[in-house]
């Protein structure tokens, strides 16, 4: 009987050996939840899938009014990335925000009204001065870190804090100063990740195309990184339209339901640990220690 209860032990023990080893050769899946704390549809989507148990990383606007209750749902979930989603524009029309430090510490990053700009062409055009957007950059990381969430990363909304060279040269300053990973807005990655997107891909295809990204997954890369703008679609989320973008304007609720969708979906959840891995940015910090300061073309 204590043979064949030692037989079964090293069999099982052989196998999850073996079922490890399948796993860590499996192309790598990153995906990264934009936007999160921007309202209430958004953290209500991200919940749903913090449910799932699925790891995956997730960056939050800690300068939008909703930031304290996206802390509440992250901190339910451990197996989840968090990021400082670098903010510096407010591109909601009837919804806007304004910096952590309040319109008189940065007035070179605001409207009249104290509001960011609703555009990347709109900041680039305001005459911003470079030490207001650090004291705001880092008000912001600062509130992240004062949250209680373990902070993983750094990435630009709508790419502006990687867009020149002076900004991406600060943000590599932050990143360095708080120890923190960059993840990028653009195929100049700091990991060698894979870059995809499903912002812009129409309603009625966009799962397909999503679907296309994982089926054709880089096995060199470190990770094939996917960013999604996820939200519910109610009527709040209705009632907000992107003043950046005609396919968004009137229709962004659909957009950020559909990528909801799409991985609440039993086709990708079956996919999961047989077509791929999931990891996160901890994950990639774990593996490679923080790299950000050489930003390398994605998948080198």
């Amino acid at each position: 009987m204590k043979k064949q209860l030692l037989l079964i032990l090293l069999l099982t023990g052989s196998l999850h050996v073996f079922a490890q080893q399948a796993a860590s050769k499996l192309p790598k899946v990153l995906l990264r939840f934009d936007d999160i704390g921007m309202n209430h549809a958004v953290n209500t989507a991200i919940n749903e899938v913090g449910k799932t148990g699925m790891p995956f990383s997730a960056s939050v606007m800690f300068a939008c009014p909703w930031y304290q209750e996206a802390v509440e749902v992250l901190k339910k979930y451990p197996k989840v990335a968090v990021g400082v989603h670098l903010t510096l524009t407010a591109e909601w029309k009837n919804y806007r925000w304004g910096p952590v430090l309040g319109q008189s510490a940065v007035p070179s990053l605001v409207d009249g009204l104290g509001y960011f700009l609703p555009s990347t062409t709109a900041f680039q055009k305001n005459k911003y001065k470079l030490e207001e957007v650090e004291r705001e950059l880092s008000a912001q990381i600062e509130r992240a870190l004062a949250s209680g969430l373990q902070i993983s990363y750094i990435d630009p909304h709508m790419g502006i804090a990687l867009s020149t060279p002076q900004l991406r040269s600060l943000t590599e300053r932050l990143a360095k100063k708080y120890k923190l990973a960059i993840s990028p807005l653009s195929e100049v990655t700091y990991f060698g990740e894979s870059y995809n997107d499903m912002w812009g891909e129409p309603v009625a295809t966009k799962k397909q195309a999503f679907m296309n990204v994982l089926q054709n997954l880089s096995t060199t890369a470190p990770a094939n990184m996917v960013i999604l703008h996820i939200a519910q679609a109610t009527p709040e989320m209705d009632a907000i339209n992107d003043m950046n973008s005609s396919m968004m304007s009137s229709n962004a609720s659909s957009h950020r339901q559909a990528e909801l969708d799409m991985v609440l979906s039993k086709e990708f959840r079956d996919m999961v640990g047989q077509r791929f891995e999931l990891v996160t940015y901890q994950d990639l910090i774990k593996q490679f220690g923080l790299r950000n300061s050489k930003p390398v073309p994605a998948g080198k």
